[in-house]
């Protein structure tokens, strides 16, 4: 086998690689000699068979099996012995003239094809363990705690049915169509919709025209849609409303007491207080550790800065612009909607995609080095935890990752990124820092 480097610029490789007839023709006989054993035809004894005969019957498939054993075996060899690691599979270009690949496979020319390669670069690791973190802290206060008992409260709030006319505090169960310009628009009509009035949930101005009508009682009306509306279709344009209101229910008391805690399954009050505080405390815990993530994902892009491989970066800027592009035109927004322009949207994508592409093998590279594995028993807790998020379903659910090819990888790579993230936090320097829920909660800047 003769393998001739052709290409080297940037992550691209290319090598034009020679296999000699003979090499095949042995690689040929030997599959042959193997179905001598095996086959049974009419007028020879097993294992008699000529090996002239098999040929004329098989020798055309086991040249083909020799032909793609023998690329196999080549771009396997170059790859080992370059240290390369790929970024994409090899790309095998065959001879285009005209009859040269038949000449091959009738075992009357060597096999010359080209080799194309992608490779990750070489990427030297930070010392983790100059890594600085603050880890960011919240007690969870009895105001915390009062508040989610309250917004618990009202959803257990028991609603008792009314003939006067609606107030705020009320709720309305209405029937409407909307119109603009004299047409229907989408998402503008709908049927039993419970309403709750001087909740602001609809248009500015919406909820005023329901209050003081009794149950059975129809209005018609003009409201505006803001100008920052986020449906772009819609913003800015005066809709009118044909309204009826089916039924109107005044909110009764409740007492957020032992006797409440008993009907959501707990002894006492102080039991659902606990309930709650816990809760609480998870969120806190999930809120911090997202925060000290992205604070450590960003030094590792700050500490490693490499070309990535131009195809994974294609690949990844693909699928977040077609995702940006569904998003867009199922809420019907313009990139000026947004404040800027394609060209400037392309280019700040096209740099997360990198900054992605970098992180994700920047991991890799961690978690290769370190023994860093996903087991098949975090695999299936995983699995179970997503198939408990869908209660009636979870058969259906496992049997999707289960039978779905590539299914269960996308519950390995985050898994799998965790455990990095672990394993570097254990390394740094970590200060706690204690905050407010506000400040631990708040959005980044970007």
């Amino acid at each position: 086998m003769q393998v001739t480097e052709t290409t080297a610029a940037g992550l691209k490789r290319e090598y034009r690689v020679v296999v000699p007839a003979t090499d095949l023709e042995a690689k040929v006989n030997e599959r042959l000699d193997q179905l001598r054993g095996r086959v049974q035809l009419r007028g020879f004894r097993p294992g008699k068979v000529p090996v002239a005969h098999l040929k004329r019957l098989y020798g055309k498939s086991a040249m083909a099996e020799a032909i793609e054993a023998a690329v196999r075996e080549a771009n396997s060899k170059i790859i080992t012995d370059h240290g390369f690691k790929l970024a994409t599979e090899p790309k095998v270009v065959l001879p285009s003239e005209e009859g040269a690949v038949d000449g091959v496979i009738e075992g009357k020319a060597d096999l010359s094809y080209t080799v194309e390669l992608e490779i990750v670069p070489p990427i030297t690791l930070a010392d983790f363990k100059t890594l600085k973190l603050t880890r960011l802290t919240a007690e969870v206060a009895d105001a915390e705690i009062d508040q989610s008992l309250q917004t618990i409260a009202e959803q257990y709030r028991p609603f008792v049915t009314k003939t006067e006319g609606a107030a705020n505090g009320d709720r309305a169960t209405i029937g409407f169509e909307g119109s603009i310009d004299g047409g229907p628009f989408e998402g503008g009509s709908g049927e039993d919709v419970p309403l709750m009035l001087g909740a602001g949930r609809f248009i500015p101005g919406f909820e005023d025209h329901i209050v003081g009508l009794k149950p059975g009682e129809s209005t018609t009306f003009n409201v505006k849609f803001p100008d920052d509306y986020q449906t772009a279709s819609l913003a800015g344009k005066e809709a009118t409303f044909a309204v009826t209101v089916k039924a109107v229910d005044a909110p009764g008391a409740i007492t957020v007491d032992d006797e409440f805690a008993k009907t959501l399954g707990l002894e006492s009050l102080t039991n659902l207080k606990e309930a709650v505080k816990e809760r609480i405390s998870r969120e806190h815990a999930m809120a911090s550790r997202h925060k000290l993530k992205r604070a450590l994902l960003d030094q590792l892009d700050e500490r490693h800065k490499f070309e990535p491989p131009p195809s994974l970066v294609e690949r990844e800027f693909a699928n977040i612009w077609s995702q940006i592009e569904k998003d867009m035109a199922r809420e019907k927004r313009t990139f000026a909607d947004e404040g800027t322009t394609e060209e400037k949207a392309r280019e700040e994508y096209q740099a997360i995609a990198e900054r992605r592409v970098r992180l994700g093998l920047v991991i890799a590279e961690i978690g290769e080095r370190n023994n860093i594995r996903v087991t098949e028993d975090q695999l299936t807790a995983a699995m179970i935890e997503r198939a408990r998020q869908y209660p009636g379903q979870e058969k259906t659910v496992v049997d999707h990752y289960r039978k779905t090819p590539g299914a269960l990888e996308t519950l390995r790579a985050p898994l799998f990124e965790d455990k990095v993230v672990d394993f570097l936090v254990e390394l740094a320097k970590v200060t706690e820092k204690p905050v407010s829920r506000d400040e631990l909660f708040k959005e980044d800047e970007e």
